[in-house]
């Protein structure tokens, strides 16, 4: 599969049976200046939770690709208010096949508040599966027992972890979580973009070597086969 990273906690992973854009927030993160939003195609877009920093490019992008949005219930109410109608609506534990394969959504632990101040759901990870490959995007939270239940679910080839700490999991913490999914490939998300979860990638990299885990973090705007 090819994944794509946009900065901060968006990415897009192409399956081969469509583009799943996950939490576009581009246009206001100063470190994504250089992408241009009207080059970015999706088939779907996936919203693990409604901070802005996860959300704020999600009406746009929806409109621009014509993308169905996969959500908490709660943020569909938001999205159609703003003319977004093509919307699944999906909580925790539960489980629904798209074109593309299927996605389940899993527990994270964090918080959630839309940009215009409304309740934004609870925050949610998942585990997308597909005939090429099955991967979990974790999705803003801290290191949870609830990711051992992730191996039941689908053969993580890679997984999308926070790294950043503060908010989320530090590095320490992510590597934990990649064990526990069983997988040996993670790309990290959720850091540098704001002072408080500024990071040293050198550092980063050792409590995943240390579990023979590979930690990838590549540039915005950069393109990985995993």
């Amino acid at each position: 599969m090819i994944l794509t990273f946009y900065g901060h906690s968006c990415f897009s992973v192409d399956t081969g049976a469509g583009i799943l854009l996950f939490d576009p927030f581009i246009r206001y993160n100063e470190l994504a200046a250089h992408i241009d939003l009207a080059d970015i195609s999706a088939d779907y877009i996936l919203l693990s939770h409604g901070h802005q920093d996860h959300v704020a490019d999600a009406v746009e992008l929806a409109k621009q690709t014509g993308a169905k949005v996969i959500c908490a219930f709660e943020l569909m109410d938001w999205l159609n208010k703003q003319g977004v109608s093509d919307v699944h609506p999906m909580n925790t534990g539960g489980r629904a096949s798209f074109g593309f394969g299927s996605v389940k959504c899993v527990v994270a632990q964090h918080s959630s508040v839309l940009p215009d101040g409304t309740y934004g759901a609870n925050p949610m990870g998942f585990v997308v599966n597909t005939p090429g490959g099955d991967f979990y995007y974790a999705g803003d939270t801290a290191l949870t027992l609830d990711m051992q239940l992730i191996p039941r679910w689908g053969k993580i080839a890679f997984a999308v972890l926070p790294i950043g700490d503060n908010f989320t999991m530090d590095a320490t913490d992510a590597a934990q979580a990649a064990e526990w999914c069983g997988t040996s490939k993670v790309v990290g998300v959720h850091y540098d973009t704001f002072g408080y979860i500024k990071i040293n990638k050198e550092e980063a990299k050792k409590p995943f070597e240390e579990k023979g885990i590979a930690l990838h973090l590549p540039a915005i705007g950069e393109t990985v086969e995993l």
